[in-house]
């Protein structure tokens, strides 16, 4: 089985956000990035499939500027065997990856992609399910658990009502939960050994695709202050501040 993985390099998410002067979106200048940590999960997943022998090979993905490379670094220090960079200048958005990655999919000929529920910059959550859709396969999203046999991926999932388990038959399509896995912590000799690694570069004149954003940002604007609480001296008074402040019918 051959495993893709993709990941994408975001603002750190210890690192504390700020907008832009013209509201225009986040500030990235000068700020620690790093690995989406859904992908970090994606990864860790794609190497245990490898280490228990259920994986032949694994491929890393990712798009952007020259130094999401480093992303890829990391991940073939996690334990991924190779790496596919695609420049892109541009914002990526959902829809421009998903037809970039269907093209790598074609020519790689992956058995399974692995990809994290959503990254936490634009928390979109649609690159998967829009890949899975173009390219006619089944897909599991937000996978808690994955087992791999008899030509099957069993994804079991959080639902309202408790546990779901899908039997996708390969190819397939899984995106990953917080609780999928705990990824591991890179080495310093896997990370100089990464270091070293070539990572296979493909433009998108190569693969035929359009990166020109379809969205636009209008404004991005912090959430209003929240206000702070009060205390009441009794029930009634409760009651009549929820009835008549607050616009809630009791019953």
């Amino acid at each position: 089985m051959k495993i893709l993985v993709t990941v994408k390099r975001v603002i750190d998410y210890n690192v504390k956000i700020r907008l832009k002067a013209d509201a225009s979106g986040v500030e990235t200048a000068n700020v620690k990035m790093s690995m989406n940590p859904f992908d970090e999960i994606a990864v860790e997943e794609a190497v245990r499939l490898k280490e228990k022998g259920v994986a032949r090979e694994t491929l890393a993905v990712t798009f952007g500027p020259s130094q999401a490379q480093e992303t890829l670094r990391t991940a073939m220090a996690m334990g991924i065997d190779r790496a596919l960079y695609v420049p892109v200048d541009t914002e990526t958005q959902s829809l421009g990856v998903a037809h970039a990655l269907k093209k790598i999919i074609d020519r790689e000929k992956p058995d399974l992609v692995i990809m994290g529920k959503q990254a936490i910059d634009n928390d979109s959550s649609q690159t998967g399910p829009i890949l899975a859709a173009q390219l006619g396969w089944p897909q599991g999203t937000f996978a808690s658990k994955l087992d791999i046999k008899d030509g099957k991926a069993y994804v079991t999932r959080e639902i309202d009502g408790g546990l779901e388990t899908l039997a996708l038959t390969l190819p397939a399509v899984i995106t990953t939960d917080l609780r999928l896995n705990t990824p591991r912590y890179a080495s310093l000799p896997n990370i100089m050994k990464a270091k070293k690694k070539p990572i296979e570069v493909l433009t998108p004149d190569e693969l035929g695709v359009d990166f020109t954003p379809t969205l636009q940002i209008l404004k991005v604007a912090p959430p209003p202050p929240r206000k702070g609480g009060i205390k009441v001296p009794d029930v009634a008074t409760l009651i009549d501040r929820l009835t008549n402040e607050a616009k809630i019918k009791l019953s």
